[in-house]
């Protein structure tokens, strides 16, 4: 947590942690409060056996920006899985939903990339502690430390790596296979939102995806568009699944701007209810 002003709330990806927001964190704390947690079952957070759902993740970020730090609404911000937990929890929670900034987001198509369709096979868990060894940890790390010490700067693959070495200690290899096997099986992502993007209508929403994201086409940014005509798309090309840690100067600038220039939505229980009630009517 860094910063003062207007709150941001950053949900980082699966395998992830709130580490791969900070150049981010460092570019927006001048303007705004930003926050970025690690959810349950990722980085420094406990991994107990526990729901690993959407709707779990949601309510957490709730008892976290409400109960724990006293915020009563915020800019939602999630990359990844990040994103299907900011829709579900403006969906659960709307009153606490001022923006929504969906990156490279879960939850909004079945494609998703062949690796995490593996993870959700039976018996995976099986195979994780010979794909993930601790001696590749090791041996990785020395690799990374040897570029970085020359000023090689890879981004992109520092995160895959970053989440492949968090994988090789057995609590994080648990979590990750009950958070996957929560939102995707065999054949790709089971949850998705864009039946219920129209409560959305009245949340200023962006949609930033990389055109080369070989995680979650980018396909999906263009069709959850055209589900929320005021929604802002914008593409980031030649960047991947983790554009914000790819170019952050232009993501921190876009997401500055994207807030600056928008209302912070207002929404209640019974503006929300009626928004329900018109579709189903």
């Amino acid at each position: 947590m860094a910063g003062c002003g207007p709150v941001i709330l950053l949900i980082h990806g699966m395998a992830g942690s709130s580490r791969t927001w900070l150049e981010v964190m460092r570019l927006l704390a001048c303007d705004y409060t930003v926050i970025a947690p690690d959810l349950l079952g990722h980085g420094e957070s406990a991994k107990p056996i526990a729901d690993y759902s959407l709707g779990a993740y949601a309510s957490g970020l709730r008892d976290l920006l409400v109960g724990a730090l006293g915020i009563e609404s915020a800019t939602l911000v999630g990359q990844s899985l990040g994103g299907g937990v900011a829709m579900q929890l403006a969906y659960q929670h709307p009153e606490l939903c001022e923006r929504l900034v969906l990156v490279g987001s879960g939850g909004l198509g079945r494609e998703v990339s062949p690796v995490l369709r593996a993870m959700a096979l039976p018996g995976a868990e099986y195979l994780m502690p010979v794909l993930f060894p601790r001696f590749a940890r090791r041996a990785g790390e020395r690799v990374i430390a040897f570029f970085h010490d020359r000023g090689v700067r890879a981004p992109h693959i520092a995160e895959v790596w970053s989440a492949y070495a968090s994988l090789t200690e057995t609590p994080n290899r648990h979590a990750f296979v009950r958070t996957v096997r929560a939102v995707i099986d065999p054949g790709g992502q089971t949850v998705s939102a864009r039946d219920r993007l129209y409560l959305a209508e009245a949340v200023p929403t962006l949609i930033v995806w990389g055109d080369r994201d070989d995680i979650i086409p980018v396909a999906h940014a263009h069709a959850a568009h055209e589900l929320l005509p005021g929604s802002r798309l914008e593409i980031f090309e030649g960047a991947g699944h983790f554009l914000h840690v790819e170019q952050p100067l232009r993501f921190a600038d876009l997401l500055r701007d994207f807030v600056e220039h928008s209302e912070p939505a207002q929404r209640d229980a019974t503006s929300f209810r009626e928004m329900l009630l018109a579709r189903v009517s």
